[in-house]
């Protein structure tokens, strides 16, 4: 039996229990599942001491916030997000000891879209076909087979290293992840790059693709170019690798991911290689991608020495007291800045905001509903409006009371990461 070591105050947009997947049962039916970007909760697995295969949270847009109700060490990898303990900046890439109590506010991932919180212990959820991975579309594994809801409090099991050990580690820098657009992802082509004509393998290897809304856990899908087919897009359905690149009927590729179905009847025009696939699973809607083709052979040789180098990966210290207040550091390294309300350029070069907050879009996103209108008086709280991304429904609220004056989107708007939704004054 673990130890209850935090509850969920918000659960976030979609933050999932994930460990390295379900293998084994593929012929059955039964998705792999796991973390998108597998590396990423390797290397916070690695940070506190954790075995690779450690279950932890995946946290996807926008972060919750989490009580403490045990002593615990854990560490942030994968994108970017500006994380709080107790109103302190939490550092990216490192390791951390937190106290019985302490409140952790995970906030919208700026650089990257999928952040992983490891714990040292490791997650502790049922065991379910060898794994502890949710599976969302079966509803099983994972806490109770769903995504986090408030209320909810996990439990970890019992750490490797005391909590001195394995505090205060962080990551070099060959190991952060890289952000940008285009991103480019390399492939193998095939197994079925013959059902393409030579001009349909040069768009797809030459041409700029950007993700979609329609993104998820399930496949990365891409518009752009069209890729001609030298007939139909159908085959006989056969297995899909992860990172099999599928290009149906309309010539626009979708890139398999974790939840992939286990076999599909689409052609497959190219496989990302396994050290490539976190790259895919940290792109924003609206991001650029471009794909490189590799050789087999080269292929399995870069694949062998990213293996190499992670089992040889020597953690650094960072030379600070694991009990040391994060507040009371100062500038932490890796910190996301926060732009400024009305800083010059933050408002998309419309009128100052003055003294009024905003609520800005965290990530590209469909405006479904708004909630409020101009002049309403809102309570610290209270949804404003409605977003959709990534196929999932998130409400914005207002960080404060206050009384509305400008909401700048409508429903049906599609405003980019960033963008200011409502501005508001506070109250006094």
């Amino acid at each position: 039996m673990g130890t209850d070591a935090f509850e969920v105050v918000e659960p976030g947009l979609l933050t999932t229990v994930q460990d390295r997947g379900r293998y084994g049962y593929q012929q059955y039916g039964v998705p792999v599942s796991g973390a998108v970007d597998e590396t990423a909760l390797r290397l916070g697995n690695r940070l506190v001491g954790n075995p690779a295969e450690a279950a932890g949270l995946e946290i996807t847009a926008v972060g919750p916030t989490l009580r403490f109700r045990a002593e615990a060490v854990i560490a942030l990898t994968g994108a970017e997000a500006r994380a709080e303990l107790d109103g302190g900046l939490v550092p990216q890439a490192t390791s951390l000891r937190v106290r019985a109590g302490q409140l952790l506010r995970v906030g919208s991932c700026r650089r990257g879209l999928r952040c992983y919180l490891a714990i040292a212990g490791g997650i502790e959820v049922p065991v379910v076909l060898g794994s502890r991975a949710t599976n969302l579309a079966a509803r099983f594994g994972g806490f109770r087979g769903r995504a986090l809801a408030a209320g909810d409090i996990l439990a970890v099991g019992p750490a490797a290293a005391p909590a001195e050990e394995a505090a205060g580690r962080t990551l070099p820098l060959r190991w952060r992840p890289r952000f940008g657009s285009p991103v480019t992802v390399r492939v193998v082509l095939g197994p079925q790059a013959d059902a393409f004509t030579p001009e349909g393998l040069e768009t797809f290897l030459a041409s700029a693709f950007q993700v979609t809304q329609q993104s998820d856990r399930m496949g990365c899908r891409l518009e752009g170019p069209t890729i001609a087919h030298r007939g139909a897009a159908d085959i006989l359905s056969d297995w899909i690798p992860p990172g099999g690149v599928q290009v149906p009927g309309n010539g626009k590729p979708i890139i398999l991911l974790a939840d992939r179905q286990t076999t599909g009847g689409y052609t497959k025009i190219a496989t990302v290689i396994t050290p490539d696939l976190g790259r895919v699973a940290q792109c924003h809607p609206g991001d650029a991608l471009r794909f490189e083709a590799l050789a087999p052979e080269a292929a399995a040789e870069v694949v062998r020495r990213f293996e190499a180098a992670l089992a040889a990966l020597v953690l650094e210290g960072v030379g600070m007291d694991p009990w040391v207040e994060l507040s009371a550091v100062g500038e932490v390294p890796d910190a996301i800045p926060v732009e400024p309300v009305g800083a010059p350029g933050g408002d998309g070069g419309q009128s100052p905001l003055s003294a009024r907050d905003t609520v800005r879009a965290p990530l590209p996103a469909l405006v479904v509903r708004v909630l409020v209108a101009e002049g309403a008086e809102v309570a610290a709280g209270q949804p404003l409006l409605v977003l959709e991304a990534m196929k999932m429904e998130q409400q914005v609220v207002a960080p404060r009371s206050g009384r509305i004056q400008e909401v700048r989107v409508r429903a049906g708007d599609t405003p980019g990461a960033g963008e200011v939704l409502v501005a508001f004054e506070p109250q006094a």
